[in-house]
């Protein structure tokens, strides 16, 4: 996909009602209050008409898109991609993003796209999460059992998925699920003082706020995750010496 610096986008003029009709077929729950949100944050620079109203060009609605494919399919924070874009406008053309994940957005297979449905989030049978994962269904019992995941209506989400993946990983280390607990654990302090920080924003209802809100929780577990891999790895640094 090609992305356009803000200063090289096509001639053409949209505004945001047409933005969003651009968008409507593969981003049906896209917003104008998410496209401000996204703008706010630096993503796209609309240009502005003398009276201030926001015009834009092709170039903005392919960034969107882009933008989008990757918060939708890769869970990527805003500040991951803004800095890969801001890299793309200042002529670099990086290929990963830090970690050595892949930018480029995830290929899926018909039926996986099916249950995306555009800004749907995905949804797997058991049998899909045992394929997909390679968990055996005494696995995939024994996760459920610990509350490691947890199926609505019978279905998987895509973090059940990531469990049951490094869960598999793990098995083969003989770490096995009864000895996940204090992961869990953590995760659920960890949750709980994100919400308490982002609680202010929490409170209102609009939809930028609602998109601020998840954004800046993403960015708070991020820190999180980072310093606990800090911690972690600055202990196993130490069975070297």
């Amino acid at each position: 996909m090609a992305l356009a610096h803000p200063e090289r986008r096509g001639t053409s003029s949209l505004n945001i009602g047409e933005v969003l009709a651009a968008l409507a077929e593969e981003f049906p729950s896209m917003t104008a209050s998410k496209i401000r949100f996204l703008e706010e944050k630096g993503l796209i620079s609309p240009q502005r008409t003398p009276a201030g109203y926001r015009q834009y060009g092709e170039g903005d609605v392919e960034r969107l898109r882009f933008v989008l494919a990757l918060q939708r399919d890769q869970y990527l924070p805003l500040k991951v991609i803004k800095d890969y874009l801001d890299a793309i406008d200042r002529g670099e053309r990086p290929e990963n993003v830090p970690g050595g994940l892949t930018l480029a957005p995830r290929a899926v297979n018909d039926d996986v796209a099916a249950e995306l449905g555009g800004n749907r989030a995905r949804s797997l049978s058991e049998e899909q999460l045992r394929a997909e994962s390679g968990a055996s269904a005494t696995l995939v019992e024994t996760l459920v059992s610990y509350g490691l995941i947890a199926s609505e209506n019978g279905r998987f989400d895509e973090h059940a998925l990531q469990v049951a993946r490094a869960c598999v990983q793990l098995e083969s280390h003989g770490i096995e699920p009864r000895h996940l607990g204090p992961f869990r654990a953590a995760a659920e302090r960890e949750f709980g003082l994100v919400e308490r920080a982002v609680a202010p924003v929490a409170s209102r209802r609009d939809e930028a706020s609602r998109a601020r809100t998840a954004e800046t929780a993403r960015e708070i577990s991020d820190l999180c995750l980072t310093l606990h891999r800090a911690l972690v790895h600055g202990r196993i640094s130490r069975m070297e010496g």
